[in-house]
C-alpha cells in the first residue's frame, strides 16, 4: 500500500492540520505496518504556482517537481492531506499542489458525455482545521467544498475529511477540540496475510 502524505500549513509545530494528518498517517500506520509514506511539506518546499513559464517547461527543475508530484499522486493508494482553511480555502502552496495534479489526460479528460476522473480507486482523507466555526453546509467555506468537488472531479470516491474547527478560542478549547477530532479518525482495515 502507498500512503502519500501531504502538510501544507505555514504554522509549523503550531498546527492544528498537520497534527491531524499525522494522527491519521499513524493510524493507518499501525492497521498497515505495510504501507510505504511518501511525505511532502508543501510549506517548506512549495511547487511553484501556474504561470506561462510553467506551460512552456521553461525551468526544467520545476517540470521535474511536477512530474515528481503528479507520480506520488498516481501511484498513491490513499492521500492523507492537512489542509488548513485559509481566508476560508486552502492554503496558495496546497492549490499549486492541486495544479500540478489536476492535468488533463493524466487525472481527468473531457469525452462526450461530459468529464471523466482517471485518478483510479484511491482514497483521500483531509485532516481539515479551522479558526472558525462552519459547520457542515456554511456558504463561507470554499476549503472542503472546493477539495470534494475537486477530488471527485478525478475520479475519486472515497473522499473523507477529519475536521477541527473552533479552534480560534482558549488553548483548552483547542486541544479538546482536536481531540474530538482525532477520536473521529477511522480505524482502518488491517491487510489480509
Amino acid at each position: 500500500m502507498n500512503l502519500l502524505h501531504i502538510d501544507s500549513s505555514a504554522l509549523g509545530a503550531a498546527s492544528a492540520s498537520r497534527e491531524l494528518s499525522a494522527a491519521i498517517v499513524a493510524r493507518w500506520q499501525a492497521a498497515r505496518p505495510d504501507a510505504l509514506v511518501t511525505y511532502r511539506d508543501l510549506d517548506a518546499q512549495p511547487l511553484p504556482h501556474l504561470t506561462g513559464r510553467s506551460f512552456a517547461h521553461a525551468d526544467p527543475a520545476e517540470a521535474a517537481a511536477a512530474e515528481q508530484a503528479m507520480a506520488d499522486f498516481l501511484a498513491a493508494d490513499l492521500v492523507v492531506i492537512g489542509a488548513p482553511m485559509y481566508n476560508f480555502s486552502i492554503p496558495s502552496t496546497l492549490k499549486a499542489w492541486i495544479d500540478r495534479i489536476a492535468v488533463a489526460g493524466k487525472t481527468f479528460r473531457y469525452t462526450s458525455t461530459g468529464p471523466e476522473g482517471l485518478a483510479g480507486d484511491k482514497r483521500v482523507v483531509i485532516a481539515s482545521s479551522r479558526g472558525g466555526a462552519y459547520g457542515d453546509s456554511n456558504p463561507m467555506d470554499f476549503q472542503e467544498a472546493y477539495l470534494r468537488q475537486l477530488f471527485g472531479f478525478l475520479g475519486v470516491r472515497q473522499i473523507e475529511f477529519v475536521r477541527a474547527e473552533g479552534l480560534a478560542g482558549s488553548a483548552e478549547s483547542r486541544e479538546a477540540k482536536l481531540a474530538t477530532a482525532k477520536s473521529k479518525i477511522a480505524t482502518p482495515l488491517r491487510a489480509a496475510a
